[in-house]
């Protein structure tokens, strides 16, 4: 993992037990019933359980987690199938982007807050450790994403690309949506969550949404195995080096990969770059 000097105790020590999960575990929960089970009712449920819970717990709790709330019903307005027309592209990228605008404007706003901010650079410029990683990031998934879009299927989750013009929107799709996640899900979710969890209980909670998302955006069959610990890592690569930039950088590495492997199953021997 990539490390920094710069300190990561932003926050203050917050108990590792407390009444607080009760809700935040509602609401991650409602994830997994909107986007995971897709039984929307269900997650409607959820969520209004938890922000109940959060109301007689923690005031403070309930406007944090009525944030997060606010984005997930956003998002559950559409299907995340991976459609790359454009009038879907348009849509879906109108939805997310109220996903991450309304929390902000509102804790901005009416809260009056600063508590969701997007800060690029953060710690200064990258390590040795921190170019590494990148590197890493890179052989990790030629090693690993040919093998689990291959042999579990789930690249035909995505549309058959031949055409220049659709392989380009399966490029801008696939990389607007890895932007998309680091806002939503660190800068957003991860951030509102650590002013009342300690870092690993927030970043796990995170990563329950997270992955959530993703299998309903394609990542099924055994993905989770893959994506859990990616959202944990880059919680935990947020935490050490507060750059937006560095996280995104990372996502869209691996998107690049997840790209090239969804063209490669779909045309076999069109990029024989891969060992599958």
């Amino acid at each position: 993992m990539p490390s920094t000097a710069a300190s990561t105790a932003e926050t203050p020590a917050r108990p590792r037990l407390s009444w607080k999960l009760a809700p935040a575990l509602l609401v991650c929960a409602a994830a997994v019933m909107l986007f995971g089970a897709q039984i929307v009712w269900v997650g409607y449920v959820l969520l209004a359980a938890g922000l109940i819970a959060a109301a007689v717990v923690d005031r403070a709790l309930l406007r944090d987690l009525a944030l997060i709330a606010a984005g997930l019903v956003i998002i559950s307005t559409i299907s995340l199938a991976a459609d790359i027309s454009y009038v879907n592209m348009l849509r879906m990228g109108t939805v997310l982007a109220l996903a991450v605008a309304v929390p902000y404007l509102v804790s901005r706003y009416v809260y009056k807050e600063r508590a969701i901010r997007f800060p690029w650079r953060g710690g200064g410029r990258w390590t040795r450790a921190q170019w590494f990683y990148l590197v890493l990031v890179l052989v990790l998934g030629w090693t690993i994403l040919p093998f689990y879009f291959i042999t579990s299927g789930v690249y035909m989750n995505w549309p058959a690309v031949t055409e220049p013009d659709a392989i380009a929107r399966l490029l801008v799709g696939v990389n607007a949506v890895g932007i998309w996640d680091e806002l939503f899900f660190i800068c957003v979710v991860y951030t509102l969550l650590r002013r009342h969890f300690p870092n690993w209980q927030a970043n796990l909670l995170q990563a329950v949404i997270f992955v959530s998302f993703l299998w309903e955006l394609g990542y099924q069959s055994w993905g989770p195995l893959l994506t859990f610990p990616f959202a944990l890592l880059q919680g935990y690569t947020f935490t050490l080096t507060r750059s937006l930039g560095y996280v995104i950088t990372v996502h869209l590495l691996f998107d690049l990969v997840v790209f090239l492997v969804i063209v490669h199953a779909h045309n076999p021997g069109a990029l024989p770059i891969f060992l599958l």
